[in-house]
């Protein structure tokens, strides 16, 4: 199936939770915001969140520098 991540058509793995997805993108869930379908969600959802066919995502990583 395709979702749509930071504008991007993207396959995934039907079934796959957001937390699925952090995890094979190798991000760490306390460094991103995650936007799915126009709703910012807590870290907390994100293993309770299963991706459905076309959903949008839009994740942000927060980097530190100076």
């Amino acid at each position: 199936m395709d979702i749509r991540l930071n504008g991007q058509k993207t396959p995934v793995t039907t079934g796959i939770t957001i937390g699925d997805l952090i995890r094979e993108k190798g991000l760490d869930p306390t460094t991103i915001v995650v936007e799915h379908n126009m709703t910012i969600l807590t870290e907390a959802d994100f293993n309770q969140t299963p991706l459905k066919e076309n959903d949008a995502l839009e994740v942000l990583r927060f980097v530190g520098g100076g």
